[in-house]
This record gives C-alpha cells, sequence and structure tokens, in this order.
C-alpha cells in the first residue's frame, strides 16, 4: 500500500495527490513508536544531540523544544539563483516519496501539509548552485523552512514571505515535532527531482536525435546497409543512394551506435533512481523499532550516473553537430554551398551551424564531472561531498543546449531537403511536412534565432513517443513528427 501511493506521489505530477486513511494509520503508528523509542533517553543524532562535529553535544528538553526549529534556520544559507518551478514542485514530491516509505518516522499531519502545499501550489525559493554540504542541507533548509513561516515564496514570478504565503492559502505555519526538522533536511531528494526531471526529458531528445540522423542519411543519400537493425532503418526505407557515395562521414555512420549508448546511460540512470527511492535516507532512520544510520545523503551513485548521461550526451551533440556541418557542404550533399539559395550575395545556413557550434561549446565545458571536488567542512565531520544535486543542475543545462543543436539540425535538414525538391524516404514525408508548416524555407537570409528557439521548445514540449517498429504517428500533432512519451 505504501509502495503504490509514493509512486502516486512521484510519477504523476499533474494528479493532486491525497493520503489515504489506511497509509496515514500506518504512518501513525510509525510514528507512536518511534516517540516511545526516544523516551529511553538514549542520543539520538539530531533529535537529542547536535548535528556534525556537534553530534556529541547531547540536549536539554527545553532545548530539544527548539531543535528542529533552529536546523530549518541555521542552514538556509543559499541565495540565487533559485530552482525552476518544475524542478521546486519536482523536490518537494521527492521528499513526500520518502516521507511515505515510512522510516522517517515524521507525523501523519506533516505529511498532510505536504501533500496540501503541493496541491496549492506552494513553491518556495530553493537556491540552485553554490551547495557545498554534505547531502542537501542548504537546498532543504530553504525549502522547509517554508513550512514554519520563515524565508520566501515564489508567487506569479515574485518572491514573498513564506508567512504570507501560508496565510492567503488559510494555513497556520507548521509546528515541528522531535525529528520533524531533521528528517525535512536529511536525504537527497534534490538529486532525485534532478533525475527524475531530466529523465522524462532524455527519451525525447532521443528520438529527436534519432529523426535528425535519418533526415541526413536520406539528404545525403548514404547507402544504408550500415543501419540495419536500427531505429533509422526503417525511417530511412526507400530512400535513394546518391550516385558515387561509397562511404558516408563518420558522424552520419555512428548515429545509431552513438545513440544506443545514449540510452544505456539514460536507462542506468533511471535504475538508480528507482534504487534511491527504496533507500532510506534520514540518518538515523527508525527502522524495524531501531533508530539505524544510514548513508541516504551520500547520493554519488545518482550524481555519477547524471554526469555519465551529460558525458553521452555531449559526445552525441558532437556528432550532431558535424552531421550539421556536413549538409553545409557541397562535398557531400550535392547542394549549393551552405544550403543558400543564392551562395555568396546569401550566408545560407553558415550561421545556424555557428549557433550550434557555440551550443556545443557550453555543453563541452559542463561535461567535466560535477561529483568530483571533496573539501572539509563541519570541522573536519563532513570530509566528502556528492555534489549530486550539481550533477542534475548541470546535466538540466546540457540537455537544454542539445534541444537548441537538434533545432538548429532541424532546420538545416528541413532548407536541404527544400532545396532538392525531391520527397526522400516515405516514411520520413510526414515529417518533412512537419516541418515545412513550421519552417519557412530560408530563400533570402534572415534571422533565424527566435525560429531555432521556438522549435527547441517544441522538441521538449512533444508528448508523445516514436516506437521501435511502428509507424510515425501522434495524437499532438501529423504523422511523422516524433511521437514523445510525457
Amino acid at each position: 500500500m505504501l509502495k503504490k501511493e509514493r509512486e502516486t506521489a512521484a510519477l504523476d505530477a499533474e494528479a493532486p495527490i491525497k493520503v489515504s486513511p489506511a497509509v496515514l494509520e500506518v504512518l501513525k503508528q510509525q510514528r507512536e513508536a518511534m516517540l516511545s523509542a526516544l523516551d529511553e533517553d538514549r542520543p539520538v543524532y539530531g533529535v537529542n544531540t547536535g548535528m556534525g562535529r556537534l553530534s556529541g553535544t547531547r540536549l536539554t528538553a527545553e532545548q530539544q523544544s527548539r531543535h528542529q526549529w533552529n536546523l530549518l534556520v541555521g542552514r538556509a544559507v543559499g541565495g540565487k539563483p533559485w530552482l525552476s518551478a518544475e524542478l521546486t514542485r519536482a523536490l518537494l514530491r521527492m521528499r513526500l516519496r520518502g516521507f511515505l516509505r515510512g522510516d522517517a518516522a515524521v507525523s501523519p499531519e506533516l505529511v498532510v501539509f505536504l501533500a496540501d502545499r503541493i496541491n496549492d501550489g506552494f513553491l518556495p525559493a530553493v537556491p540552485r548552485d553554490s551547495l557545498g554540504s554534505a547531502g542537501e542541507i542548504i537546498p532543504l533548509a530553504h525549502a522547509f523552512q517554508t513550512f514554519v513561516g520563515l524565508g520566501t515564496v515564489l508567487e506569479e514570478g515574485a518572491e514573498i514571505p513564506a508567512a504570507e504565503a501560508l496565510r492567503r492559502r488559510g494555513v497556520r505555519p507548521f509546528v515541528l515535532g522531535p525529528k520533524e526538522g531533521a528528517s525535512l533536511i536529511q536525504g537527497s531528494p534534490l538529486a532525485e527531482a534532478y533525475a527524475w526531471v531530466c529523465g522524462k526529458k532524455l527519451p525525447r531528445l532521443i528520438d529527436w536525435q534519432t529523426l535528425c540522423a535519418a533526415i541526413t542519411v536520406d539528404v545525403l543519400g548514404a547507402p544504408q546497409a550500415i543501419y540495419r537493425g536500427t531505429r533509422i532503418e526503417r525511417l530511412i526505407e526507400g530512400g535513394a543512394t546518391r550516385p558515387g557515395v561509397v562511404q558516408a562521414p563518420i558522424s552520419v555512420r555512428v548515429g545509431p551506435k552513438v545513440l544506443e549508448y545514449v540510452s544505456q546511460t539514460v536507462a542506468e540512470l533511471r535504475e538508480t533512481l528507482h534504487e534511491s527511492w527504496e533507500t532510506p535516507a534520514d540518518s538515523p532512520g527508525f527502522v524495524n523499532g531501531e533508530f539505524v544510520p544510514t548513508t541516504g545523503y551520500h547520493a554519488a551513485a545518482l550524481g555519477l550516473r547524471m554526469d555519465a548521461v551529460k558525458a553521452a550526451l555531449v559526445h552525441a551533440a558532437e556528432v550532431s553537430v558535424q552531421r550539421l556541418h556536413r549538409l553545409l557542404d557541397p562535398q557531400f550533399s550535392g547542394l549549393p554551398p551552405q544550403l543558400a539559395v543564392d551562395p555568396g550575395p546569401q550566408a545560407g545556413l553558415t550561421p545556424l551551424h555557428k549557433r550550434a557550434a557555440g551550443e556545443l561549446h557550453a555543453m563541452r565545458r559542463l561535461a567535466a564531472p560535477a561529483t568530483l571536488g571533496s573539501l572539509d567542512t563541519s570541522a573536519g565531520q563532513e570530509d566528502v561531498q556528492a555534489f549530486a544535486s550539481q550533477a542534475g543542475a548541470e546535466l538540466e543545462t546540457v540537455i537544454g543546449h542539445f534541444f537548441a543543436i537538434t533545432a538548429c539540425e532541424l532546420i538545416a535538414g528541413r532548407q536541404a531537403r527544400y532545396l532538392l525538391e525531391t520527397p526522400g524516404a516515405p516514411k520520413l514525408g510526414d515529417t518533412y511536412a512537419w516541418l515545412a508548416a513550421r519552417i519557412e524555407p530560408v530563400v533570402v537570409d534572415r534571422s533565424l534565432g527566435p525560429e531555432i528557439d521556438k522549435l527547441a521548445e517544441v522538441c521538449r514540449e512533444w508528448r508523445s513517443r516514436l516506437e521501435p517498429g511502428s509507424p510515425l504517428t501522434s495524437p499532438d500533432g501529423p504523422a511523422g513528427a516524433p511521437n514523445h512519451e510525457a
């Protein structure tokens, strides 16, 4: 039962969350057992002791009553830029998902409060960068101090005090009980949020890149035998090989292999995310009636997976940019130089390639692993950091750059097909028509920047999926456009 509710909390980002009475009863029993265990007066990290280097300090009953509030306040040292609304909502869902596992032993009231804030669009201002802690205590302190009426919330593009945002909702600030402040700032729900959000975008990107590769093969009239058994094979079926072309450039030939590797790294990221979902995040967690120390805050596995996806995407983007350059070269395309209608007086699409090269350069600068570079903090108590959420932030940025490159390649493919004035591979016909309906041919030089950005956004938001072995059909647009699953 708890597992089903956890899946709903994470996987259906549109549906309102309602935690069932049966689940709340299970959480209540777990909470009561945890509070009973606290009565034994043994030291419990972050509950009746300090945290970090101060974990050896026992707290008096009076200090404990204020301690959970202090945990949220003293660690909110981050600043702008804030997370996007999409990532903030995902962060709240990942936190709820973890609480529904039960080992945090927070109260049912806190779980309901969190679910209600997700449902009413409550968006804490959470820092995106400069997060140098073990785990995610800085962003999580910013996120959840808002529950007690501190910090700021984003509403309609503006920051307002959290207390005011709660008042507008007719809600009183939450009063934290034992262990609840510590539970709110432990674990790595932000890294999970990045893995989840990026994981949904990546299949779309792979599908669009598959189409880009197929279009280039079709336009260049490349020999098709090398594509047997790949997703590209069925897209280029019936296309013609250009006379005299014995072998296409490497960037054209290796497209399927490169995208297959990207898909593999994405699958591994997804698998690691599911493992993270089932790992206790609190340290200590309350498992089988005992307080158990854990390492769930050290999300290095997620961070390293996201770093691996970054590297794979950069290589795939290098292939994409090179394919685009080959389309502009008459040696390979047989078309006018730079895909210009009137080469010389017109620049054609060379500036488009320069935009793609700039996007690729930005991606390359982000290819270094974000998960490396630990430093001593907390007087040596915290001497290793995972930086997993930073890997996620960089992956999100890399994906954005790659969608822009993809838009550039699609525009070049559309222009090349216009200049060829032939229909091309039959199964790409609807794709060419879809592109033609959105991108006018470049018959005279014009500013393509807005068109690149608009097409990149369309690609990011396309909501159905291209299934291997099936016709290219989509409920959201004409047949032949990529079918991306949200």
